[in-house]
């Protein structure tokens, strides 16, 4: 089967997008491969394709836990094999996924890059039949980036087990990260397939201001069809929101502070077009394919021209006319400059932090390794009277140098635990009759449930029992009063996963020349950003291009300066 056949097999479609079939048949060929493809370039599909053409399955390495399990979910709905390991998972659940994706044919095997450094994983890789390893998001893996993620590095030592090409795909690198990528991957030969970042329907558009509120109602009264709004905190999501609603906008806002379930109902609301404008932090968006966004709006300055290149991407993916607008003053640069120096505490500071966190949790010298801690920063800063922004930086310095792994926003799913032993099922008093169908269904569906606190799936549970989750929440919280069992309810939470025992004073590798150098890449960053706002006598697009490598590029006509001049 050809690679156009597989497309429109599954897909439904007759022919690639550009630059996708260079990037396949180069991994068909079995070489090492960098695709860079735009935000919406069709990056999944390249990886996709040759998987479903070799035998074996793909081992999918990516950090981002919501855009796998939609990935899954589209797989499956096509008819192919899939599924992923990743946090909030219970040991059970990862001992079995990883026990199918060994024996059973499956042809995905998403993973978050945490999980490539346990125990479990790496005795079962070996048993994998891999014919693919592929880095999404890859720019996470160069130190470089401005987006590092230190599991990343655990990607370069599966070469040493599985033998299998690397795809290794990004929307956002420039030539010095391309390079490194292609380094910490161990490629064979540098082999880079990158496609053209023009997006010669997107007009970007600067904009002075100081009434942003203005500006923002402006636009959203004169583009027509949908949009997103960007800010920088949760506070601003829902302030815009009631502003732009108080307007008579359709709006809504979202920020990973919300539950999964409200989070992925008011995205799909979104996307059907029940909702016309999102106004949402940066949390919102990966891997979210709606073509119709007819603008991006910037309520203010991006930390970096990767990040606002990717966000704005979001809009014209149909390739008809939109618009990406950045709002932005004085007071926003200041502000970025600011939040450039928080950024980077002392070093000194960063190790109290380190002692900081492990006395937080009782945890003495030379223990700790391998505990998983959930993280509440506001009580953590309360403890200590500490900035909540400073410390906040200092625990990802500290992830950045490998001494723990920050993971940010993870679902906590619920789990429960029977107070009984199985023998005194029939001896207790049950107040309910849907209690005692709710437990019926817990032991059959789960083991352990007598021995351990195990996770459980509540839609499952909820529709066996004919109530909805709500309805089930409810019911296990009364449980919990009755003292049939213990009840830890779903949440969203910070994790801090250690690598290692507590080290003494001093002793605390900070790597200062990381810190050096991190420090200068991110306020040549910032600084490249302002200039992007600032300069008034250049193509918008070309000054993108050129920020990523594209030499040969020519005036847009559409953005602020070309409308201006041309």
């Amino acid at each position: 089967m050809t690679p156009e056949q597989t497309l429109k097999q599954y897909w439904g479609y007759d022919s690639f997008r550009p630059r996708q079939l260079d990037i396949i048949n180069s991994a068909l060929e079995g070489r090492d491969t960098l695709g860079i493809l735009p935000t919406g370039g069709g990056k999944s599909i390249t990886f996709q394709v040759p998987a479903l053409m070799r035998e074996g399955m793909a081992l999918v390495v990516t950090p981002l836990i919501a855009l796998m399990k939609d990935q899954v979910s589209k797989l499956r709905e096509r008819g192919i094999k899939a599924l992923a390991v990743h946090a909030g998972m219970s040991r059970h659940e990862v001992e079995t996924a990883l026990n199918n994706a060994a024996y059973e044919d499956f042809k995905f095997l998403y993973i978050s890059p945490e999980r490539l450094a346990s125990d479990a994983f790496k005795a079962w890789v070996r048993e994998f039949n891999v014919n693919f390893i592929v880095v999404d998001e890859a720019h996470c893996i160069s130190q470089w980036g401005y987006d590092f993620r230190p599991d990343y590095l655990q990607i370069a030592l599966l070469r040493d087990i599985v033998e299998a090409p690397v795809i290794a795909l990004t929307a956002t690198a420039t030539p010095s990260v391309a390079e490194d990528i292609m380094d910490k991957l161990a490629f064979g030969a540098p082999n880079l397939v990158r496609s053209g970042f023009e997006r010669p329907n997107l007009a970007y558009v600067c904009r002075e201001t100081v009434d942003k509120r203005g500006e923002i109602l402006g636009c959203c009264n004169g583009c027509p069809g949908s949009g997103i709004v960007y800010v920088r905190s949760r506070k601003n999501t829902e302030d815009i929101s009631a502003f732009l609603k108080a307007q008579g906008i359709s709006a809504d806002f979202y920020h990973a502070g919300l539950d999964a379930a409200e989070r992925s109902r008011r995205q799909d609301e979104w996307i059907k077009g029940g909702i016309r404008v999102m106004v949402c932090t940066n949390a919102f968006g990966m891997g979210i394919d709606k073509p119709d966004v007819r603008f991006v709006l910037h309520f203010g300055l991006p930390e970096s021209i990767e990040s606002y290149f990717q966000e704005a991407g979001r809009a014209g993916r149909d390739g008809k006319r939109a618009e990406a607008l950045l709002l932005w003053n004085d007071d926003d640069c200041s502000r970025l400059r600011s939040l450039h120096s928080t950024s980077f505490p002392s070093l000194d500071y960063i190790e109290g932090i380190y002692h900081k966190v492990h006395a937080f949790f009782d945890i003495p010298y030379e223990a700790g390794a391998g505990r998983e801690l959930r993280f509440d920063l506001g009580k953590f800063c309360g403890a200590f009277s500490l900035n909540r922004a400073q410390a906040w930086y200092a625990m990802k310095y500290l992830d950045r140098c490998g001494q723990w792994t920050l993971m940010e926003d993870v679902e906590v799913p619920t789990r429960v635990m029977a107070t009984f032993n199985r023998s005194e099922l029939y001896d207790i008093v049950i107040p309910y009759e849907e209690m005692r169908t709710i437990l019926d269904i817990l032991m059959r569906r789960y083991e352990g449930l007598f021995s351990y606190p195990v996770t459980i799936d509540e839609d499952y549970v909820a529709s066996r029992c004919g109530m909805s989750v709500g309805g089930l929440r409810q019911m296990l919280y009364n449980m919990s009063l009755q003292h049939l069992i213990r009840y830890v309810p779903c949440t969203v939470s910070d994790i801090i996963r250690l690598h290692n025992d507590r080290l003494h004073p001093r002793d605390v590798n900070l790597r200062k020349d990381l810190y050096t150098m991190l420090e200068k890449t991110s306020r040549d960053r910032m600084e490249a950003m302002i200039a992007y706002v600032s300069e008034e006598k250049r193509c918008r697009s070309r000054m993108l291009l050129e920020y990523f490598g594209q030499s040969e590029t020519e005036n847009c006509g559409w953005c602020d300066f070309c409308k201006k001049n041309c």
